[in-house]
Parts: structure tokens; C-alpha cells; sequence
């Protein structure tokens, strides 16, 4: 069920319980201009902040529209209890002590559980957590000082940790936050839920996220179609890369967070941006906040310094940003403003010759924003304003602005050191439409995440994620023999095979398949290591010897015919992750799958254009494309494959544990593609 938060995040009145930090709640809103109703709520106070004190929930003057719960944990669930019979808007709940204490406290999960039955249809937020800013409205539902200001439009920041957010607040680098939300445990209401209420408020222009554990895989979808209607891009910080990192989510927020490879696919699936630190985080939004995503990757670079444009050229090795050369329209243009000494390139090094004169930097801006690029950036740290003059500086921001009117091109300044880009100057370029940047790789990043997000949105819309309970059962690990019949029923290709269950039978298989075959042990778990698998078997008696070998492991055996040499070795596997679910991998096989650790994730279901794309990331890919003048591989014949496998998974959702077919051997162009081995692990 979606509950609508708009009363709580856009509230008219607000009662607070507790005592000093429902104290500071008023004196937040107070602080911040808020206009509305305030009403203190404690059972021994007359008055706080110089309003009126009510002893109850049943004394207030009416339903409020959001509340400030900031009483112990046991008395929290009574409070939401009789706040949503009164008929209120939410509230914040913000003791500690449930499901994220759950070690320490032994009823830390049962409390959270019946919180959330207390508050039946009413929203609310946490428990475990300070609550939100509003800097449009001036609302607080927050017991602490902050940096947040009144603003007419601006970003909305979203995350699990309070003291994150007080910390976004405090920046100085000239992000508008309209509204920055926490979500705590996401008892109820998930951080997907808030952030697609703080979208549906026409002043916000952009949400960044920070994720320690997905509320849910429906609601971030929401999420994202939404995003996308509105041309509203969302950004997200996904914590989780480390096992340090994951093991202080799952202690600090009760919440699963999910492979962190398996994140980034699915949030590139849906079009969210991704980022990987709080300063890229802030960088991004203020460049999705002025030019929203970016039409392609395509930037150009302007300092006054060559060791400038070397840094600018050197932080995008490795980054999907491209520094494309000058057409051949901009050279007039700037050759007669800049001079003849200035090399015409991108990073352009424009030296000083144009220094302090407006009008020839404006004409040189100008031809450079007018190149088509999808971003323009500027290079230009700001003197100190304590002990130098900064006119000079102020010259060149005047020039950046009237080139960036004149073109209507997205135009940054960027500073290499954050710190020299003071607050009151980036709020002034924001104001006039340039973004103002704070360090360089932090810029770049933000290109490259910008026009991440333009890509996806350029592509169709991707069909829903799959979605399949999974079903209770014991466990079993399917055959080799009944995996590949399987697996053939649904187009994949799988070697001849005979079953044979002595060494005369399997000599008799291999005769009736003809040499080479290949031998297999059946009933062990790893093959290769226990002697269980034996390759181009040529004769009868290789075959026997090969059997009689194996009799002390195997069940039985599995006789196949012996596959051409390959171009390539494949994996080819699935397997659940807690947050996405069934997802699929894709990489180099064999006895390369730990050497390289080449892979790619497919997030389900997955067309054949998904299927190819995560072939073409792999370093491998070079391989089948005929590396050196080597064979090509029968891409058809393995994209083919991988869909089938992905087929497989999609019809088996509810009960598949594993899947695993290594390797799929990929012959050359025309041949086809063969799973020589394969396991699957399901619910009975």
C-alpha cells in the first residue's frame, strides 16, 4: 500500500513530544521561518518555547499534520498508536532500540514490528533516526542545529544515517537542499518512498541518495519511472563495497545490503546515477540541479595554465568522458582572440594573454561553449579573500557568464582545490545558471554521471525486474545429465551424451557417440578436483581404464562427445542476491573464472541488446572478436545462449537457488555455442 506523505513532509501543524529534543524541534522552526502551528506535547510542562503545553495526543486542537516523537522506545509505539487514531498526517519516530539493536536488546525486532502495527495507515519515518528539513516551507522536524537556508528551488538528499545528513548540511560549496530526509531503519517508509514524495514537489529539481540497504525493489522502480516522467534524475551513493562497510550497514540499519556489483547494475538498469563518495554526491546534484542530465559525454576543458589542462586531461583516464577535439568552426574565432601562441586544443590552455579583459574572454568562451559540447568547464581557483584582491577573478566569472547566456551552453567554473571556491561565489554562479564545481575528479564524475543517466533515459524503458517469491523446500542439486536436459529444453546447446553405470556400458556409450569423448563421474560435487572428469578419451580401452579409475566416487557416469576446441570458455550463472533477488553473470570461464575475474551482471528479465552490451564490457570480448587475427567466435550462437539460460532462470524464479554452467564453449563464427558442464541447485 503507498501511503501519501504529503501532509508530513509539507505540514501546517506540528506537535512534538519529548523533552529537549522536541525543545529544539521549535526552536529549528522557529530558526527556519516556519509559520504553521506548533504544538508541544509532555505530561509535567505548561509550556515550551512559548507555546502552550498539551498533556495528550487527546488535548491537541486537532489532527496534526506531522509529529516529532522524541520519547523512549516504549512509549513511542503508544504515541503513534494514538496519533494515528486521532488521524495525523505521519511521524518521526526517533528513538533507538528496535530492529537495529536487535544483538543488544532481545525485543529490539518485536518493538519495531508492533510500531508499525501501531501506526496502521499513517505514515511514519524511522524509528532510529532525526527526521527531515524542509527549506521550502521552513519545516523542521529535526532536533538540531543544521546548515540548511530558505530556498525557493533546489535538490532533495535522502538517507539512513542522521549524522550523514548533518553532515551534507554543513557544505559550503553552493548545493540549494529543498529538502534532506532520513530514513533510519525504514520501518514503514523506505528511503524509495520519501524521495518520491520530495520528486513530486515541483521546487525540487534532482534527489541524491545515500544507500546502506534498499527499502524495496518495487518502490525503487517507482522510483525511477517517475524520475523519468518528470525529467527529474536521481543519483545514488551505494555503501557496501567492503566487507567492513557491509557488516556496519547491516549493525547500523537492520537492512540487507545486496552484492555491491549487483546494485550498480540494477541501479544503471533503472536509470539512477551512481556515484562512489559524499563530495561526488554533492558535485553531481549541483550539476543535475542547473542542467539536469547531460545530452551526451562530450566536455570541454578552458584554463589559464597548462599544468591545469594536464590535470583536466589526465582525471578522465579511466572515465566515460570525452574531451572530443575543436570543430574546425571555433578556430577563427579563438586564434584571433587568444592569440598565436596559444595552441588550439581540448583541454584548451588559453594562457593569460586575455587575462583581466572581459571582452576577449567572453569572445573566447564564447566560441568554446558554442562547440557543441554537452558540458563547458572552466578552470579557476579563487584567491584567498583574507589576504589578496580577487577583481581579476571576478572578471573572468563576469565573462563565463555572458559567454554561457550568449550560447545557452551548460558551463561550469571549476576550482582544482574546493576550498578556493568560496560559498558566496559558487552561489552567485549557480544563481546566473554556471555550475560551480568543487575539485576535479569530483567534476568529472559528475560529467560522467550525468550523462550516465542521459544514456539510460535516451534508451526505452526497461520491462519490470523480476519479481518471484521464492519458495520454501529442501534443497537439491540436480544431476549433470538432468541439468543439461533441462537446460536443452530450452534451446541451449549441450554435448551428445550417453548415461552408463559400469566401465563396459561407458565403453559401449562412447563407441555408439564415436571418439574422442569426454568421461564424467556422476554424483561428485567437484569433478576436476576428485579425478571425476577425463578429456579426449580416443579409444574403448582409454575409456575403461578412465571408468575403473573413477569407481571409488562415482555413482555412475556420464559419457559425452568431445567438443571442437573452442574460441573462447564462458560461465554462465545465476544465483539469489537478498535485495535483487535472481540475477545472472556472464564472464570468462574455465580456468580463467579466478585468474581474470571478468564478469558482467544481467539484471532479469534481460533482452538480447542487455545481453550483448555485458559481453562487450568483458576484457574478454576481445578474445571472441578475433584477438590477433585469431578466429572470430559465434557471437550469434552466445548471445543465443545466455538468453536461453536467462530464460531458464525466469521460469524457474520461484524454486532456482543456483545455476552455473562453466563453461559454455564458444566455437567459431558459425559453430555455435556448448554448455560442457553444467549444475543447477533448487527447492525440491
Amino acid at each position: 500500500m503507498t501511503r501519501s506523505l504529503d501532509r508530513l513532509i509539507r505540514p501546517r501543524s506540528i506537535a512534538v513530544f519529548g523533552g529537549k529534543e522536541a525543545r529544539r524541534v521549535i526552536e529549528q522552526c522557529d530558526l527556519m521561518g516556519f509559520t504553521g502551528d506548533i504544538w508541544p506535547v509532555h505530561p509535567k510542562l505548561d509550556e515550551v518555547a512559548g507555546r502552550r503545553c498539551y498533556r495528550s495526543v487527546a488535548e491537541l486542537p486537532g489532527a496534526p499534520d506531522a509529529a516529532f516523537v522524541g520519547v523512549n522506545r516504549m512509549l513511542t509505539v503508544e504515541v503513534v498508536r494514538q496519533l494515528a487514531e486521532r488521524g495525523a498526517g505521519g511521524a518521526i519516530c526517533y528513538a533507538s532500540g528496535f530492529r537495529e539493536a536487535v544483538s543488544e536488546l532481545a525485543d529490539g525486532d518485536e518493538l519495531q514490528q508492533a510500531l508499525v502495527e501501531a501506526a496502521g495507515d499513517m505514515p511514519i519515518i524511522g524509528p532510529n533516526c532525526y527526521g527531515f528539513i524542509n527549506g521550502l516551507d521552513g519545516a523542521l522536524l529535526w532536533p538540531d542545529q543544521h546548515g540548511v537556508i530558505r530556498i525557493d528551488k533546489g535538490v532533495a538528499i535522502l538517507t539512513q544515517s542522521s549524522n550523514i545528513a548533518l553532515n551534507l548540511t554543513m557544505n559550503r560549496r553552493g548545493l540549494p537542499v529543498a529538502y534532506l530526509m532520513t530514513a533510519g531503519n525504514q520501518a514503514q517508509t523506505g528511503l524509495s518512498d520519501l524521495a518520491y514524495a520530495a520528486l513530486e514537489d515541483p521546487r525540487v529539481t534532482a534527489v541524491g541518495l545515500h544507500v546502506e540497504g534498499f527499502d524495496s525493489l518495487p518502490a525503487l522502480q517507482r522510483l525511477a519511472a517517475r524520475a523519468r516522467e518528470l525529467k527529474k534524475a536521481v543519483v545514488a551513493l551505494k555503501v557496501g563495497k567492503s566487507e567492513k562497510a557491509r557488516q556496519a550497514t547491516v549493525s547500523h540499519t537492520a537492512s540487507l545490503a545486496g552484492s555491491d556489483a549487483v546494485s550498480a547494475a540494477l541501479l544503471d538498469r533503472l536509470g539512477i546515477g551512481q556515484v562512489s563518495s559524499l563530495p561526488e554526491l554533492v558535485e553531481t546534484l549541483k550539476l543535475l540541479h542547473i542542467a539536469g542530465p547531460l545530452a551526451s559525454n562530450e566536455i570541454s576543458s578552458m584554463s589559464c595554465s597548462g599544468g591545469e589542462a594536464s590535470l583536466m586531461a589526465d582525471a578522465a583516464v579511466g572515465r566515460a568522458v570525452d574531451y572530443r577535439a575543436l570543430k574546425s568552426e571555433q578556430l577563427p574565432t579563438l586564434r584571433s582572440t587568444l592569440g598565436e601562441m596559444v595552441t588550439l586544443s581540448n583541454p584548451l590552455d588559453y594562457h593569460t594573454f586575455v587575462w583581466g579583459n572581459v571582452k576577449r574572454q567572453t569572445d573566447a568562451f564564447t566560441a568554446m561553449f558554442a562547440g557543441g559540447y554537452a558540458l563547458n568547464l572552466l578552470v579557476l581557483d579563487f584567491p584567498r579573500e583574507d589576504r589578496c584582491n580577487g577583481a581579476d577573478w571576478l572578471l573572468t566569472v563576469e565573462a563565463v557568464i555572458a559567454a554561457r547566456a550568449a550560447t545557452g551552453a551548460v558551463a561550469g567554473i571549476v576550482a582544482t582545490l574546493g576550498e578556493n571556491m568560496p560559498e558566496e561565489i559558487a552561489v552567485q554562479l549557480r544563481d546566473k545558471g554556471v555550475i560551480p564545481f568543487c575539485g576535479i575528479d569530483e567534476t568529472l564524475a559528475a560529467a560522467e554521471t550525468a550523462a550516465a543517466i542521459g544514456r539510460a533515459w535516451a534508451r526505452p524503458a526497461a520491462p519490470p525486474l523480476l519479481d518471484t517469491a521464492f519458495a520454501d523446500g529442501e534443497s537439491v542439486v540436480l544431476t549433470e545429465a538432468a541439468a543439461k536436459a533441462e537446460l536443452a529444453a530450452v534451446g541451449l546447446r549441450v554435448p551428445e551424451s550417453r548415461l552408463a553405470s559400469n566401465p563396459e556400458d561407458a565403453v559401449k556409450a562412447a563407441e555408439e557417440l564415436g571418439f574422442p569423448v569426454v568421461l564424467k563421474g556422476l554424483g561428485v560435487a567437484h569433478k576436476t578436483e576428485a579425478g571425476a572428469v577425463k578429456l579426449n578419451l580416443q579409444t574403448g580401452d582409454a575409456v575403461r581404464a578412465a571408468a575403473v579409475g573413477m569407481q571409488a566416487v562415482a555413482s555412475g557416469y556420464l559419457v559425452e562427445k568431445m567438443v571442437e576446441k573452442p574460441v573462447a570458455e564462458l560461465i554462465i550463472g545465476a544465483t539469489r542476491d537478498p535485495v535483487a533477488g535472481l540475477f545472472m553473470t556472464i564472464g570468462a570461464g574455465g580456468i580463467l573464472v579466478e585468474l581474470l575475474e571478468d564478469s558482467a551482471i544481467l539484471v532479469l528479465p534481460a533482452t538480447k541488446e542487455d545481453i550483448l552490451a555485458a559481453i562487450s564490457r568483458l576484457k574478454i570480448s576481445k578474445l571472441l572478436n578475433g584477438y590477433r587475427g585469431g578466429p572470430k567466435a559465434d557471437l550469434a550462437a552466445l548471445v543465443a545462449a545466455v538468453a536461453s539460460a536467462a530464460d531458464y532462470v525466469v521460469s524457474n524464479a520461484a524454486k532456482l537457488e543456483e545455476l552455473d554452467i562453466n563453461p559454455l564453449m564458444v566455437l567459431s563464427d558459425g559453430k555455435g555455442a556448448v554448455a560442457a558442464d553444467a549444475l543447477v541447485r533448487r527447492r525440491r
